[in-house]
């Protein structure tokens, strides 16, 4: 299905599924996980138990789709703390714990919750982190991603992207659905549906609206949709195809791919839809572009030189040089964050994977171990790599560590999931 990607983008659609649950696979690298216990939350002596999200749950489930964290088993341990006078660090010395998180979870009036936890390190015997939360009911899991978030950061010194969001196409009942949720694949909710397809969703640098490919006026049409008042605009409905919409790291503007007057090439336009320039040339076929982090350049795929490869061009245009020489076909760039790595879909000859590329050396590792991988998308800390791929001939949404030791699946849940973007944090 790749090898028509450059001239019918739209043919990638495939049916979708919106609710999956997230499971891990852990492919070597168990020696360097941080051993860590998470004592269940409940609610302060006295108080009374209350129906929650369990937040415990999904601070476990965070850290573990990190493969960073192996995750303690707690129920044998005799005392349960809640609190810092309760703890004894040598029942967490027993059963090899680095790192213990205690935490409550109590009712407030008018429907809120108050969560507490404390971060503690057991070697050294101290506390690393203590954080309240006032929330709502309905805060709750975004606040249990808020607390793996910094506990990810405390153990490890980067970021984590547990608190951030993605978004897919997810098509049921022969109707399309623009659709984002939480990165564990929870929360899932309908931003447009149409009966007509959907392709090709981009974050803005902001996560507060979405660009995306609609085909309900009969051809492809790139509209632009806010997340938090749920406008939207026509941004590109120019004669031919409109497609492939990315959008700068500033905001302010989007490159697109538009079959204006002769084959697909690459246009900057505004965010507002004016002020359109051509900024590729060639005689062949460019699209799929992606900026740079600084917002000097562009990646994109073109088959100027014979078969698709992955080029770099300032993103005003100019003179387009050649990224990647390994294999025949390269397409799909996505760069991460820092500008140091570039992830694309390589045809092996075992099929279509995910590969990342050093930028400063040109070294190029293949990560996946599927064989129908597309619209590959890092995540926010460059560790993570979102994907679409087919198992048993359907769809599901994977992801693949930059090393290529973490890999994890969504479970099938009996459709297929296509054009997976990772954005930004949860509102």
């Amino acid at each position: 299905m790749f090898k028509n990607r450059l001239l019918f983008i739209f043919l990638l659609l495939l049916p979708i599924v919106g609710k999956a649950e997230l499971t891990v696979e852990v492919v070597g690298g168990a020696a360097q996980q941080i051993p860590i216990a998470i004592v269940p939350f409940a609610p302060p002596p006295g108080s009374a138990a209350i129906q929650q999200d369990n937040v415990t749950n999904v601070i476990s489930a965070d850290l573990r789709m990190s493969g960073l964290f192996r995750v303690l088993e707690t129920r044998g341990v005799a005392t349960q703390p809640h609190t810092i006078s309760e703890v004894k660090y040598s029942d967490w010395t027993s059963i090899q714990a680095q790192a213990l998180t205690i935490g409550t979870v109590e009712t407030l009036p008018g429907n809120r919750l108050k969560i507490s936890f404390r971060l503690l390190d057991v070697l050294k015997q101290n506390q690393l982190l203590a954080m309240e939360f006032n929330i709502t009911q309905a805060q709750q899991r975004a606040t249990a991603h808020r607390i793996a978030d910094m506990i990810y950061e405390k153990l490890t010194g980067e970021k984590g992207v547990f608190a951030t969001r993605i978004t897919y196409v997810n098509k049921e009942n022969g109707r399309y659905s623009l659709q984002v949720a939480d990165a564990d694949g929870f929360n899932a909710q309908t931003v447009v549906s149409s009966k007509e397809p959907l392709i090709s969703p981009s974050w803005s640098p902001d996560g507060t609206k979405l660009a995306y490919v609609s085909f309900e006026k009969k051809k492809p049409v790139i509209f632009v949709q806010s997340l938090v008042s749920g406008q939207r605009i026509v941004l590109a409905n120019f004669k031919g195809n409109n497609s492939a919409p990315a959008w700068s790291p500033d905001g302010t503007k989007l490159a697109i791919v538009l079959t204006y007057s002769a084959n697909s090439q690459i246009y900057v336009i505004n965010s507002d839809g004016t002020g359109l320039q051509q900024v590729s040339f060639s005689n062949g076929i460019d699209t799929e572009p992606e900026w740079s982090p600084d917002g000097s350049s562009m990646y994109f795929t073109s088959n100027r030189g014979g078969g698709p490869q992955i080029y770099r061009m300032p993103a005003s245009g100019g003179d387009a040089k050649r990224v990647t020489f390994e294999g025949s076909y390269n397409v799909s760039p996505h760069v991460s964050t820092d500008g140091k790595l570039l992830t694309f879909i390589k045809q092996t000859p075992a099929g279509f994977k995910v590969a990342v590329q050093d930028l400063a050396t040109g070294q190029v590792q293949t990560l996946s171990d599927t064989t129908q991988d597309e619209s590959p998308s890092f995540a926010p800390n460059g560790r993570m790599i979102l994907y679409a791929t087919n198992v048993g001939g359907k769809g599901t949404l994977a992801a693949v560590s930059v090393d290529g030791r973490v890999k994890q699946r969504l479970k099938d849940s009996g459709g297929d999931v296509r054009e997976p973007s990772w954005g930004s944090a949860i509102n």
